[in-house]
């Protein structure tokens, strides 16, 4: 795998957890059924990210989530590239290249967890840490019938339950994290955004 597809695949998909204000009193950890009830609460969401690469660079940007496995990562001028989810495969659209999008599977991929119809969280062998410190409820799953594909480690606040960050760690062992801003929930995100053959279309305009 390239450098520059392992880098935007990780979304990369880990900011540190001083981007997170603490807060008052001591929240309890949420538990594993309330995390995934939390994540089945929306099929499609839409916010601002910043995203902390492996080689410590930081990139900002636009995300579109609607599940099951679509997502879009639109990332601000200078960097302008694309990476997105449907159909089953992820494309890597990088700006300075001329020969089209890097192209795999999804499943391969510690993002097609929380992209999952319905996200069972509870699964045998899922998840490998599950733990709070006192503010925040970290859980890292992975895929348990393929480990080798790496795994996210989400970071949760409670009441109300949000997804804040995630960090993917690839199978090589890169890591790469994504904060999340405010999400907009169950609004009207077009299928449009997930259409590779069609993005692939227009970069090639």
């Amino acid at each position: 795998m390239s450098q520059i597809t392992r880098r935007f695949l990780l979304l990369a998909a880990p900011l540190v957890m001083a981007a997170f204000a603490a807060a008052p009193g001591m929240a309890q950890q949420l538990s594993l059924n309330e995390v995934s009830g939390y994540l089945n609460s929306f099929t499609s969401a839409e916010g601002e990210f910043t995203q902390i690469n492996a080689d410590g660079t930081i990139s900002t940007g636009t995300i579109y989530i609607k599940r099951p496995g679509r997502i879009r990562f639109e990332y601000n001028p200078p960097e302008q590239a694309l990476v997105m989810a449907g159909g089953g495969s992820v494309a890597i659209f990088d700006p300075r290249s001329d020969t089209g999008p890097d192209r795999y599977p999804l499943a391969e991929t510690p993002l097609k967890i929380i992209l999952e119809r319905n996200i069972d969280l509870s699964r045998s062998g899922m998840v490998t840490r599950h733990d709070s410190d006192g503010t925040t409820t970290t859980v890292t799953a992975q895929d348990p019938q393929n480990p080798e594909y790496g795994n996210i480690q989400m970071v949760f606040t409670s009441d109300p339950v949000e997804l804040r960050q995630w960090i993917v760690t690839d199978d090589t062992g890169s890591q790469t994290t994504v904060i999340l801003g405010d999400l907009t929930k169950d609004g009207r995100v077009p299928d449009i955004l997930f259409n590779i053959q069609r993005e692939t279309a227009n970069w090639q305009d």
